[in-house]
């Protein structure tokens, strides 16, 4: 059955510039960054993008095992592919867990899929997917001019996928 979405696609919900002189004559704020307050009030704090630095804070990590690959995507595709048939060959594992954060997703699935294609299907997967919560640092460029830094958290979709052999029957 086909799904009818809840309103018409077409070329005319394009943006385009404002039609009544009373939208065109409204100031636009310039973009910022809106903070929520610390302490849990109503009021939600405008910063200014120049006076803060946003610093992202490094992912808590799951305990690292010797047969656990952390994906990045600074890191040559080839030699993280290399690390894990290293561990699955020569490193006496019989399975590893790729795990890949946000942007490295992609790679991490790529990796198992190239590591299932290189043993002609020997070896399975098993992927499950989660939710990290990332902290991030807002500094101020001056101390002396700006307020106090604060910290903001978000959330960011992870990847964990078991490469394994099947046990023989």
């Amino acid at each position: 059955m086909c799904s009818i979405p809840p309103f018409p696609v077409s070329d005319s919900l394009v943006m385009a510039e404002p039609r009544s002189i009373i939208s065109a004559s409204i100031p636009q704020t310039p973009p910022g960054i809106i903070m929520p307050p610390a302490d849990g009030s109503g009021t939600a704090v405008m910063m200014d993008p120049i006076e803060y630095t946003l610093r992202k804070r490094l992912p808590r990590k799951l305990p690292k095992r010797r047969n656990d690959v952390y994906v990045n995507m600074k890191t040559d595709f080839r030699a993280q592919l290399a690390r894990c048939q290293k561990l699955l060959e020569g490193g006496g594992h019989r399975e590893i867990c790729v795990h890949g954060l946000g942007l490295a997703i992609n790679r991490a699935i790529n990796i198992a899929l190239q590591l299932q294609a290189s043993r002609q299907g020997a070896l399975q997967l098993a992927a499950n997917t989660s939710t990290v919560e990332l902290v991030d640092d807002i500094e101020p460029e001056d101390p002396d001019e700006a307020g106090e830094p604060m910290a903001r958290s978000r959330n960011n979709s992870a990847i964990h996928i078991k490469v394994f052999y099947p046990d023989p029957q």
